[in-house]
């Protein structure tokens, strides 16, 4: 199954479209400006296209934004949604790249223990372990 046939790919628009086949392809997290440099021959011309662009995808629950690396992937989880974007954790390879969307964990659950703990509301988490992949340690 492609990953826009699982993100219902009649409900995006031809940007939209572009840009989440560009990610899907890539081996690695992409940032604006390397999407941009892809599709410069289909019709993007400006880096706020694109932004404009992974933006929607990612309030769609679509992609998500890796904090640390300042790149975007396609959301890996057939379960994610928008609401799903407010919590998610990542494997990140240090060497070959390889980012990882880890299912919703028991380390988010004890994150939100203590943030029950001590009263604070979250907008937004991220979680991003970095390391080496199974693949690199060897």
């Amino acid at each position: 199954m492609s990953i826009i046939s699982a993100h219902n790919k009649h409900d995006l628009t031809k940007k939209q479209s572009q840009v989440i086949e560009t990610l899907a392809k890539a081996s690695r997290p992409l940032g604006a400006y390397t999407i941009l440099d892809e599709l410069r021959d289909d019709g993007f011309k400006a880096p706020l296209q694109v932004y404009r662009t992974l933006d929607q995808l990612i309030s769609l629950g679509f992609v998500h934004r890796l904090e640390s690396l300042n790149a975007y992937i396609v959301c890996q989880l057939e379960t994610c949604s928008s609401s799903d974007n407010l919590n998610t954790s990542f494997m990140i390879c240090e060497l070959c790249g390889l980012a990882q969307e880890l299912p919703h964990t028991h380390v988010e659950v004890a994150v939100q223990i203590l943030l029950d703990k001590l009263n604070f509301t979250p907008s937004k988490s991220t979680i991003e372990i970095r390391g080496l992949c199974n693949a690199c340690q060897s």
